[in-house]
């Protein structure tokens, strides 16, 4: 049977594990390869990787950390940072990586999405798609370079190209809600699904085991991420990795009664 994937993202930046709030105020919290190993033993569903410094700061891809990452990890991984052609989609899959993930470079060259579904397969190629909500006309505007410039579209318009282009899934980060740890924006959820049938990824605001299980149970076989819930733990945000145990998890299927992505 078919249940949600809960998926961690770890943000990297200067190689350090960090935590961000609205996509600024980084607070350091470890090591990545350390944060890596624990989630082994957890038998955590996929992880997520981003580096988010290197699009905004001209670098390509460090193949070298991708490369050990992929090495350490016994779960499915897939990586985003500084990715922008298709041969280093490709390189980056040779290394192991499961899916690579593009956020910047698909939209202000999204030619670079159908070339890469050609070279690796569009399963493995991943569109990160951050998210504002505009205040004043209420619509849901898509930002690039870590959240420092309006592209001015939305996002039911840009999922809906990068799908027809050939990604094989759309990640949807809310930059209202991140590491506010107050619940996911299930508004922007249900647009970006109503225009999109490959599978989507929610990210940004987790802030107990019961967001999750909510989200499974209303939306089923989705890609459930969060940040600061599985590297914060109890009111003060002690910094501790944690992953929902196998009887959260198996409630969380038991939860799930819808079928579709």
């Amino acid at each position: 049977m078919l249940r949600p994937r809960i998926i961690p993202c770890l943000l990297v930046k200067d190689k350090g594990l960090v935590k961000t709030v609205k996509f600024s105020s980084p607070r350091y919290v470890g090591d990545p390869v350390n944060a890596v190993r624990i989630f082994n033993e957890k038998e955590v569903d996929e992880l997520m990787v981003l580096d988010i410094d290197a699009t905004r700061e001209s670098r390509d891809p460090d193949f070298k950390s991708i490369a050990y990452l992929a090495a350490e990890c016994q779960m499915p991984l897939c990586y985003g940072g500084g990715v922008k052609a298709p041969e280093q989609v490709e390189r980056i899959v040779r290394l192991g990586v499961e899916k690579v993930a593009m956020s910047t470079a698909a939209i202000e060259n999204p030619d670079v999405i159908n070339v890469s579904a050609e070279v690796v397969g569009s399963q493995s190629v991943v569109v990160v798609l951050d998210v504002k909500k505009n205040h004043s006309s209420g619509k849901y505007e898509v930002w690039t370079r870590n959240a420092q410039r309006n592209t001015h579209r939305t996002a039911v318009e840009v999922a809906a190209e990068m799908q027809e282009r050939g990604a094989g899934e759309i990640v949807v980060n809310s930059i209202d809600n991140d590491g506010t740890m107050t619940g996911y924006d299930l508004e922007l959820l249900d647009e970006v699904r109503g225009v999109i049938s490959v599978p989507i990824t929610i990210l940004g605001g987790a802030g107990s085991v019961a967001d999750l299980a909510m989200l499974a149970g209303r939306y089923g076989t989705l890609g459930i991420a969060a940040g600061s819930l599985f590297v914060f733990k109890g009111p003060r945000k002690a910094v501790l990795i944690n992953y929902p145990s196998r009887s959260q998890r198996d409630a969380l299927l038991c939860n799930s009664g819808r079928r579709d992505v």
